[in-house]
């Protein structure tokens, strides 16, 4: 595969995530946070597991083989993150979790640093704080008072977590995800956090109620898309970029997520178009390939 075809799929990913937000509305109308999570990826493992008989994937082989690795990447990057996120997002603002999830990439860079062994390239260094500004500016809609009136609150050290979770999600996919077919890895991954959710879910004081049409859309595109193609890409981009490299594509998501408003009418300021050109150059300076000397 080339590295422009990854460095697509991966974009692609972010894309989809951004629009997430856009389409949480609707079907967080109907559905208690939980049970919107659980059933996305519920209804993502039954795609997945579609797609994988369709290919005559060797599905049992790997769980035989790969089970406690699944379960792990599961706990960590899908029951994990979605259970912190959503209890995060009811005691603290979109704002504030935007922020702080905005420290991913360089969260994700360091981690794999010390774990990993990865290198930073000069390029990446100076990408990370760019598309840090850019996205800090997004956020704030250009409005730094937005950011120095913010109280932090409990919901916001669940986002920490949160943040946390993901992070380490991209490490240990990078580490630990079963060499093989992208698509039967992401099958038993959508299948171990759909148990892990459902059983959450189940566990939990809240009931599953039904979607109107508007919900059941934008149901079928964040699982179609936002959850089934995300994750498949993005787990492509890791083990093809690594983990340092791929995360700073994270910062398209709020620029995605802007961009994705303006179909509904949520208009960008010129701040916020500002803030994401410099996240596109950041992001486009970590895509420019090291040049190796050659050696006579």
């Amino acid at each position: 595969m080339r590295i422009t075809t990854v460095y697509l799929l991966v974009t692609c990913s972010t894309f989809f995530w951004g629009a997430n937000f856009v389409l949480a509305g609707p079907i967080l109308a109907d559905l208690p946070p939980l049970w919107a999570a659980a059933l996305r990826f519920a209804l993502g493992a039954l795609l997945m597991f579609s797609i994988a008989g369709v290919r005559r994937e060797n599905l049992l082989s790997l769980l035989k083989r790969h089970a406690p690795v699944y379960l792990l990447l599961a706990a960590v990057g899908v029951t994990g993150f979605n259970l912190l996120f959503f209890s995060a997002l009811q005691s603290t603002s979109a704002t504030s979790a935007a922020l702080i999830m905005a420290t991913n990439p360089l969260l994700t860079a360091l981690l794999a640093v010390a774990f990993l062994g990865e290198r930073l390239t000069s390029r990446h260094l100076l990408a990370l704080p760019i598309a840090l500004i850019g996205v800090t500016v997004v956020i704030s809609q250009g409005n730094m008072h937005k950011l120095a009136d913010m109280n932090f609150s409990h919901g916001d050290l669940l986002m920490l977590m949160a943040n946390l979770c993901w992070a380490t999600y991209t490490i240990l996919v990078r580490r630990y995800m079963p060499q093989g077919s992208p698509i039967a890895n992401t099958t038993w991954l959508m299948a171990a956090g759909a148990i892990l959710l459902l059983s959450a879910a189940l566990a939990s004081d809240t009931h599953l109620a039904g979607l109107d049409a508007k919900a059941i859309i934008a149901m079928g595109f964040m699982v179609v898309c936002g959850t089934v193609l995300a994750y498949l890409f993005w787990n492509i981009g890791i083990a093809r970029l690594g983990a340092a490299r791929a995360s700073i594509f994270l910062n398209l998501v709020p620029v995605f997520a802007m961009l994705v408003g303006v179909f509904i009418g949520s208009w960008p300021t010129a701040a916020q178009l500002i803030g994401g050109m410099l996240v596109l150059g950041g992001v486009s300076i970590a895509m420019i390939p090291s040049r190796r000397v050659a050696v006579a």
